[in-house]
């Protein structure tokens, strides 16, 4: 406003000069002489004065504008510094986000792991418990299959089972005897072959053997095993012979003599039996064998080996 003043001022005084220069000069020109001297001195004057007042106005002004700019400046920079400082937090913040999406995408990739890892041992699983029971349905299949080849049925009544139970046990067959029932003794020699009877019964599973005939029957067809072993002492004349026979027949014998001393032979066979038939041990003529109850040594056993 003062610069403002001062440019007016000099403009009214510049305007009054050449009014005064375009006039010409008369009578009164000395007159105006001394007036003009006197306006060009105040003309001087005021632009001084306003020159003054312009430098004092630009001072004043790069004054005032220089502690704003400064004050710009510092605000500026607080401002640049406070983002640089946002700017690192954030990159921090980045940087622990990343880190967590690392783990979090780590950890997952161990759950899938040992989730895969138990889905191929739960099929691992199921196909074993396939097999299974695959192998279930085949047996039962070929059980029923069986039970068809027979005329039955997997439904038995009560007398069928009771039935199947007395074939099943009638399929347990096996026997053990020693030759005397008490103390000690020689039997024979004897003019004829005769029948021997074990009386001491180890065991009678079934009831096959008779103790009282010294027989075995067979209740069952198959393949039945028997074995016998003898004890005789030592003779000239007299052997230790003991012959297996079946329905009759000559099957094997145990034979051994000797003037001296103890003898001990034994023999065996594995016999195919129809139902009813018999086999029994005999004492050949001319014959001895002896026998102990507390150290048995003439003994007959035998036993099903399998249906056939």
């Amino acid at each position: 406003m003062k610069t403002s003043g001062a440019l007016l001022v000099l403009l009214c005084c510049c305007l009054a000069e050449t009014q005064i220069r375009g006039k010409p000069i008369g009578e009164n020109d000395i007159t105006h002489q001394d007036h003009y001297g006197e306006a060009e001195t105040r003309e001087n004057e005021v632009m001084g004065a306003a020159q003054r007042t312009e430098a004092a106005a630009t001072v004043s002004t790069q004054q005032t504008c220089q502690p704003d700019i400064h004050t710009v400046l510092r605000e500026m920079t607080a401002l640049m510094v406070e983002q640089r400082v946002e700017l690192r937090y954030t990159k921090t913040q980045i940087q622990a986000m990343e880190t967590r999406l690392i783990e979090r995408l780590a950890a997952s990739e161990n759950k899938a792991e040992t989730m895969e890892t138990r889905l191929r041992a739960s099929e691992k699983t199921v196909e074993e418990q396939r097999a299974v029971i695959k192998e279930l349905k085949e047996k039962q299949e070929e059980q029923g299959a069986a039970v068809r080849a027979v005329g039955g049925s997997v439904n038995l009544t009560g007398s069928q089972v009771q039935e199947l139970r007395s074939e099943r046990k009638e399929r347990r067959v096996s026997f053990s005897a020693s030759l005397v029932a008490s103390g000690a003794g020689t039997t024979g020699p004897f003019n004829i072959a005769i029948p021997l009877v074990y009386k001491h019964i180890f065991t009678n599973i079934g009831n096959a053997y008779n103790p009282n005939t010294g027989v075995f029957t067979a209740p069952v067809r198959g393949v039945y095993h028997f074995y016998f072993a003898l004890h005789g002492h030592g003779h000239a004349s007299f052997p230790s012979v003991i012959s297996l026979h079946k329905n009759g027949e000559l099957v094997v014998t145990a034979w051994c003599q000797q003037a001296g001393y103890s003898v001990n032979p034994s023999n065996g066979a594995s016999l195919l039996l129809e139902v009813g038939d018999v086999v029994n041990l005999i004492l050949k003529e001319n014959a001895r064998v002896w026998d102990n109850l507390s150290y048995p040594h003439t003994t007959f056993s035998g036993h099903l080996l399998f249906t056939v």
